[in-house]
């Protein structure tokens, strides 16, 4: 099942907490706000909480998927880079970040590891602008001669953010998204009334390269909420109107000459029916079915970098007293192709699926990864199984994934589906099974065995010596030491202790184990702790030095014993006490 955790439940933040909720896949909130994480743990049973991002991100303390982000506009780069770095998909609501630079870093980071990054622009799921976009494709309203938006309100006044980032990335993005093209320049104006420097109103124009023209008003000093979108064409006219129980009408006026002068002929609205649900739903589904099946999201980063790049030249003529500022075509993101969503399917938002992009320097039809960079080999995959491309540049599953950076020297083996990201070093002489994942920064060798289905965490160095059997996961920078007197000046290479790890055993972030011991299956250490001794099989292990403090299911849930017996409460296993020191699954 997919866990997702919502970082930042405040004023928007809590619908979607809401809804990840409604949809059964909320894990985690996220807050520094530990009144709010205790009215959220009364309001929903069973769903954990913490203050601490970095324990958010620790997989020995929490199973996450996803990370949805609904924090201040000025903190979206960095919390939503740490989480891609993570592993984890993204959601993060508008605006993607602050610069160019930083939106097109996300982009590039989210893509490489083939993670979800999706941008909460929430108009594109909303039913009622969806079947405005098939009107305009199939040419009800005729050619498209301006547009305009109105979103007006009175607060949520901010003081981190101006109103043109606050409420126009709604606006420029379904623009964007119903004419297909990008502005050639754009000019706003605006005016600061309630903070020094932070404009409370502003008018922006958009010059598109069809001639359409677009404007967009967005205040939050007005004695009115308005949220309305007008778009003229020379056929009808088509009135979105988020403020109204009839989100969606439709004018047929027309333009007739007489004697060379224009007369309107004015006709009756016509009310366009579309069976409404609540559009963040909708965008909280998307997400899921994108990250659930690797499908492109309608809002992915490429929309989320145009969209910012509209906002950057809107806030530099802002700052110039209202110049026209010309975007550079050339510098413009090109979207992906993209599919167009009937109203009838808008609950399903079904995309063709995102082909999988390999780093360069591969040759994937050869059986082995050619060279990685300086001092980096070619290594044959682990029983010989040799993968192959399709057309589309897919791997089959016979195969392994390094990242471009990383180093692979000769005589290593890698089993089927294990994955090597940035910057890692696999030394030779080590065995690497199957379907593991090997973090950031890892160095793994000499002559090292792991099994199969292991996780090794970012910042992680196993070294001769170490064993890890199947499924032992080691947390972010914990430590493996196998020299158990080391100095500088002497070399005890010679006198190297081995430690194993068995199977299912989890060791926390900044944990450190000392050489010459067993860690037993399906052993908890604790984040931190500092482990001397054996450590039995499915023993809690915690503190400096590390002391017994109960006892794990295989699953990773504590144990409660009664008496001899315990039943995990989790996957219902039961198991039975040996004595002080020991059980056993019965």
């Amino acid at each position: 099942m997919l866990n997702i955790a919502v970082v930042g439940s405040g004023y928007w933040g809590k619908n979607l907490v809401r809804n990840f909720h409604d949809l059964g896949v909320l894990s985690v909130i996220c807050d520094k706000d530990s009144t709010i994480l205790d009215n959220f743990k009364e309001k929903y049973e069973g769903i954990s909480t913490t203050e601490n991002l970095d324990y958010l991100l620790d997989e020995s303390v929490f199973q996450v998927d996803a990370v949805a982000i609904a924090t201040p506009a000025a903190t979206h780069y960095n919390l939503a880079k740490k989480c891609l770095l993570a592993g984890k998909h993204v959601f993060v609501e508008k605006p993607l970040a602050l610069t160019g630079e930083e939106g097109q870093d996300l982009v590039e980071i989210a893509e490489k590891n083939h993670l979800t990054l999706m941008v909460g622009h929430i108009l594109q799921y909303h039913i009622a602008v969806i079947k405005l976009k098939e009107l305009i494709a199939a040419g009800e309203l005729g050619k498209i001669q301006y547009l305009y938006s109105n979103r007006l309100n009175i607060g949520k006044i901010r003081a981190e953010e101006n109103i043109l980032w606050s409420f126009a990335p709604h606006d420029i993005s379904v623009i964007l998204m119903l004419l297909r093209e990008m502005p050639e320049s754009v000019c706003a104006t605006g005016g600061a009334y309630l903070q020094q420097k932070i404009p409370d109103t502003t008018l922006t124009t958009l010059d598109f390269p069809s001639g359409v023209k677009a404007h967009i008003f967005v205040s939050w000093l007005h004695p009115f909420k308005e949220q309305k979108l007008v778009v003229v064409g020379d056929k009808k006219m088509a009135v979105f109107d988020d403020m109204s129980d009839e989100k969606l009408m439709l004018y047929p006026h027309r333009i007739e000459w007489l004697n060379r002068i224009p007369i309107a002929a004015k006709a009756e609205a016509e009310v366009v029916k579309v069976k409404i649900d609540e559009p963040l739903k909708a965008e909280c589904r998307h997400f899921i079915d994108c990250v659930t099946n690797g499908q492109q999201p309608i809002t992915d980063g490429r929309e989320g970098l145009r969209v910012l790049q509209v906002l950057q030249a809107s806030q530099r003529s802002l700052n110039e007293n209202g110049r026209k500022i010309s975007l550079d075509q050339s510098a413009i993101p090109i979207p992906k192709r993209q599919q167009s969503v009937s109203s009838e399917a808008a609950m399903n938002y079904a995309r063709p699926a995102r082909p999988v992009e390999f780093p360069t320097g591969r040759d994937y039809s050869s059986g082995v990864a050619s060279e990685n960079g300086t001092g980096a080999r070619p290594v044959e995959l682990a029983h010989q199984e040799h993968p192959k491309g399709d057309s589309t540049g897919e791997q089959t599953a016979k195969s392994y994934f390094v990242h471009k950076s990383a180093y692979v020297d000769e005589g290593v083996e890698i089993g089927v589906g294990t994955k090597v990201w940035h910057f890692s070093h696999i030394l030779s002489g080590s065995r690497i099974g199957k379907n593991c994942n090997i973090g950031q920064n890892v160095v793994i060798g000499p002559d090292v065995t792991i099994g199969n289905g292991c996780k090794v965490q970012n910042n992680v160095s196993v070294y001769k010596g170490v064993t890890l059997e199947d499924e032992v996961f080691c947390g972010p920078s914990m430590v493996f030491t196998n020299v158990y007197n080391p100095r500088g000046a002497i070399r005890r290479m010679g006198e190297l202790r081995p430690t194993l790890v068995k199977k299912g055993a989890t060791i926390g972030a900044n944990a450190t184990i000392i050489c010459g011991i067993t860690i037993g299956a399906s052993a908890f250490i604790g984040t931190g702790t500092v482990v001397l001794t054996d450590v039995p099989d499915y023993a809690l292990m915690v503190g400096n030095p590390a002391k017994q403090k109960g006892w794990m299911c295989a699953c990773g849930i504590q144990l409660v014993f009664k008496g001899n017996s315990a039943k995990c409460m989790a996957c219902k296993r039961k198991y039975k006490k040996l004595g002080a020191k020991k059980i056993i699954e019965a």
